[in-house]
């Protein structure tokens, strides 16, 4: 394996990798942020409110967005593997 298909494959890899978890992480965020803005506003701060919306979230865009999220996964994978099987 040369080194410039070794650095094609780690940003292939970095790529697929912020592809793959921005549909989870994105909506989680904004949850957060919004859960913590109404948390300042009346000064709640209950640490379940925090984390049982963000958990509903995860499982919505993960139902949402896995099918995809794994398409993405399958298809790098077997380009990795094409890939080293040329060598």
């Amino acid at each position: 394996m040369t080194t410039d298909l070794a650095l094609q494959l780690m940003g292939q890899m970095l790529l697929t990798a912020l592809y793959v978890t921005a549909p989870v992480l994105l909506p989680v965020m904004v949850v957060g942020l919004v859960i913590s803005i109404a948390q300042v506003v009346t000064q709640v701060q209950e640490i379940s409110l925090t984390f049982v919306p963000k958990i509903i979230t995860v499982f919505i865009a993960l139902v949402v967005f896995g099918p995809w999220m794994l398409r993405k996964l399958l298809a790098f994978s077997i380009a990795a593997i094409m890939q080293a099987g040329n060598l």
